[in-house]
């Protein structure tokens, strides 16, 4: 991992205002989920502005051009549209010539399971452009009904991006692993808008364009999953939880989340929280997180770091990997 960036709207919604818009109790919001703010997209701003936004800063900070790159895949719930892939309208908008583009729908998970795809097409190339940028984005804004506690407290817009290229030992991935069980599809997803259930008057009049999810199954999968998924990356890496210099999880609640790490045989400060400032971003959480640690933390040489995510599908996957300040 060469580089990393990252990009929100400017647009900030505190925490408090969402409370006094929801008639809640103060501090409801912050007390349930630890999210203090979070930032929506503009009107006319898209998944792809918000993308190449990210994906620039993370290509110079790799000290690399667009013409560079090879590949680009862009893990997204909210695309541009149903199709061509967001992936291709940022390939135009940063203008990368070279690079294949597409995207993987694999919700909160997007960005490990874009990782796993970038790793795999970097392992086979001769002589192509030995590099991938590799994207999680999010418009959130767009997808939630404004009167459901349960989600439009929870969720913000938001891109952050990663360039892989080849490297030698000891840098480099450690470990990785995906998961799936399409049975629960239905614990968190946006019915409405697709082949099932194409746009409709009725469609729009039942809110079925906005995200749907089981608070309760929700959080079970969370607690569950976590520290299986740390245990799992552990285990193939053959290491213990102290030799983790930190632990990047995906989001989507704070304060649940920073709660499971005794569970997870983790101390709470190798955690890297950053969802309190921007709430649930989908794919873009955990690399935005992962942009935080690099640029705020000064991740030392070699140290290694274990990207955890899950989401809807349901989905989830590991990425441990060796530092390359």
């Amino acid at each position: 991992m060469l580089g990393t960036g990252a990009h929100l709207p400017a647009r900030r919604v505190t925490s408090a205002e969402l409370t006094r818009e929801l008639d809640l109790a103060p501090g409801w919001i912050e007390e349930r989920t630890g999210i203090d703010a979070r930032h929506v997209a503009a009107p006319g701003q898209a998944a792809s502005d918000l993308a190449a936004h990210a994906a620039r800063d993370a290509l110079d900070a790799a000290g690399i051009t667009p013409a560079d790159v090879g590949l680009i895949v862009v893990g997204t719930s909210t695309p541009d549209e149903l199709g061509p892939s967001t992936a291709c309208r940022v390939q135009a908008l940063i203008g990368a010539p070279r690079a294949a583009a597409f995207d993987v729908a694999a919700a909160c998970t997007g960005f490990v399971y874009g990782l796993h795809t970038a790793a795999g097409w970097l392992a086979v190339q001769h002589g192509a452009s030995p590099y991938a940028l590799v994207i999680g984005v999010e418009v959130y804004s767009r997808f939630l009904n404004p009167a459901d506690r349960a989600t439009a407290v929870l969720f913000g817009d938001g891109a952050a991006a990663a360039v892989l290229g080849p490297t030698g030992p000891p840098h480099g991935i450690v470990a990785m692993g995906l998961g799936a069980d399409g049975t629960r599809a239905g614990d968190v997803l946006i019915p409405a808008g697709g082949s099932r259930a194409p746009a409709s008057p009725a469609t729009l009049t039942g809110q079925g364009h906005t995200i749907h999810m089981d608070g309760r199954a929700v959080r079970e999968f969370i607690t569950g999953t976590f520290p299986t998924l740390v245990t799992a990356a552990l285990d193939q890496a053959g290491v213990k939880p102290g030799d983790l210099a930190k632990v990047v999880p995906h989001q989507p609640n704070p304060r649940l989340v920073a709660s499971l790490a005794p569970a997870a045989g983790l101390d709470p400060g190798q955690l890297v929280i950053t969802g309190r400032d921007v709430g649930n971003i989908g794919a873009a959480s955990l690399p935005y997180a992962l942009h935080h640690a690099v640029t705020h933390r000064a991740l030392p040489d070699r140290s290694l770091v274990l990207l955890a995510g899950f989401g809807a599908g349901l989905t989830w996957g590991h990425v441990l990997f060796c530092w390359r300040a």
